[in-house]
């Protein structure tokens, strides 16, 4: 069997890694028939010998193949082979950072014949729903302007996302994060468009920064994403 996650959400793929993994090791407790080979030091033969060698306790065995999409020669015999990997019992789980061109014939086989996985990244509803959950994980809770504020300062980027609820949970330990909280510990992403916004608004240039604030929310910018970064902005003109 053949698995294969990739996307260009590389946070939650890795964390879907860590799962399969941490699932195939609580079942087999020695590890002796999980491997990793990775890309940049590739051998196919090492890795059929790998996979087809029988197993002395009678496992199934994993393979994880990390980002092996930048050597070309290791696909073309993987393909040669491909048919019979993908009936296999054991299982060869791809995992791929790099995005790949949509007439890869690696991909396309992949498509056919794996359990593959593509990983894109959240926007909307949905980041901020994955947001919650994060909180939820931490036993924490984050009151609805605070998550608005914090997915606009933070967007779609999961691993620095993490990283900002684990701060503000541990600040917080366990009371509601509001946000007051977000601003204090939380550096918003600039945007180039945020800077010519200010720059129109310092000017008193109604016009341009009423069209530009109008480009902003038809973009699906937060209102309070927007004042909170104009407010962040302009303190620091005074500072």
């Amino acid at each position: 069997m053949i698995i294969f996650l990739y996307g260009q959400d590389t946070y939650r793929s890795f964390q879907k890694l860590k799962e399969i993994t941490g699932h195939y090791k609580k079942a087999h407790k020695g590890g002796l028939s999980l491997s990793y080979f990775d890309g940049g030091n590739l051998n196919f033969q090492d890795f059929k010998n790998e996979i087809e060698t029988l197993s002395i306790f009678r496992e199934k065995k994993l393979a994880v193949l990390r980002d092996v999409l930048g050597d070309k020669n290791f696909q073309e015999e993987f393909l040669k082979e491909g048919k019979r990997f993908a009936g296999s019992e054991n299982i060869i789980l791809i995992y791929e950072k790099k995005e790949i061109g949509a007439k890869s014939i690696f991909l396309k086989f992949l498509e056919k014949n794996s359990k593959f996985q593509e990983f894109l990244p959240l926007g909307g509803q949905q980041l901020k729903n994955w947001a919650v959950r994060e909180f939820k994980k931490h036993d924490a809770q984050i009151d609805s302007v605070a998550l608005d504020l914090l997915v606009g300062f933070v967007g779609n980027n999961l691993w620095q996302m993490s990283n900002e609820i684990k701060k503000l949970v541990n600040y917080k330990n366990k009371e509601l994060i509001r946000a007051k909280d977000v601003e204090l510990l939380v550096r918003p992403k600039v945007e180039a468009d945020i800077f010519k916004t200010i720059d129109f608004i310092a000017s008193r240039n109604k016009k341009k920064a009423l069209e530009l604030l109008h480009k902003h929310l038809e973009r699906g910018d937060a209102p309070l994403y927007l004042l909170a970064m104009i407010n962040f902005q302009l303190r620091n003109l005074l500072t």
